[in-house]
């Protein structure tokens, strides 16, 4: 495939790489498309390939061994690399798995010859790193809300990361199900219908089927500080 034609990872390639490694990249690589629903990478499975999420919405699932609860890590937006957990761990399994909320569109680049080409340009190697560890900063934020804070203040950091991080809007439609959303900020679903139902009582939020607005931002960032 032509990497020329994707945006951000090709632009890091491009200014890193000889033309010779970027030809390798462009010979290890398939361009994806996968609908709403569709694991793009499994938990427990062996990593094979790094995964750029050119367009769309992933989530990061984890399902525990102990009580097969699922959890929501984080959700990300294109661009972004995707399993970069692995990167240099080949010989462990996929820690979680990633999962389209919306239609995405992916690259997927061969493991092998990606961490070849990194072990021989440091630069190259620093500015994936860079890209890597912006996404799993968000995740790390998320379990720090869940080990500290209440229910409620936990659903406010997951409609103020959807907002912010991900529909960069006020005013988005919704992907994720309530179950989701629960997942995410690690409570029952009937917390959320009813925490959200109250909040669109009291005019925090407004919700018209899959359309949900942010009317108070000031009371739901307030929320989100009680902890």
């Amino acid at each position: 495939m032509d990497l020329k034609e994707q945006t951000l990872f090709a632009k890091i390639a491009l200014k890193f790489l000889q033309e010779e490694d970027f030809k390798k990249l462009e010979r290890s690589s398939v361009r994806l498309k996968f609908k709403k629903g569709e694991t793009i990478l499994k938990q427990g499975h062996q990593p094979t390939h790094i995964a750029f999420l050119q367009s769309g919405i992933v989530k990061f699932n984890f399902m525990s061994d102990v009580n097969q609860k699922n959890i929501i890590i984080t959700l990300v937006s294109a661009p972004r690399i995707l399993g970069g957990a692995n990167m240099f761990y080949k010989k462990d399994n996929n820690l979680f798995s990633i999962i389209a909320v919306e239609d995405s569109d992916v690259i997927l680049i061969e493991s092998d010859v990606l961490l070849e080409i990194m072990r021989l340009n440091g630069v190259y190697s620093i500015a994936l790193f860079q890209l890597v560890s912006d996404m799993f900063k968000r995740a790390i934020l998320n379990f720090i809300s869940v080990a500290n804070k209440q229910k409620e203040s936990r659903i406010a950091d997951v409609i103020l990361y959807l907002s912010e991080e991900i529909y960069n809007n006020t005013c988005f439609q919704l992907s994720l199900t309530r179950k989701e959303l629960a997942e995410f900020a690690c409570c029952s679903v009937e917390n959320v219908i009813m925490t959200l139902s109250r909040w669109q009582t009291e005019g925090i939020l407004s919700i018209s089927g899959k359309t949900l607005t942010i009317v108070n931002m000031e009371k739901l960032k307030y929320i989100s500080k009680l902890g």
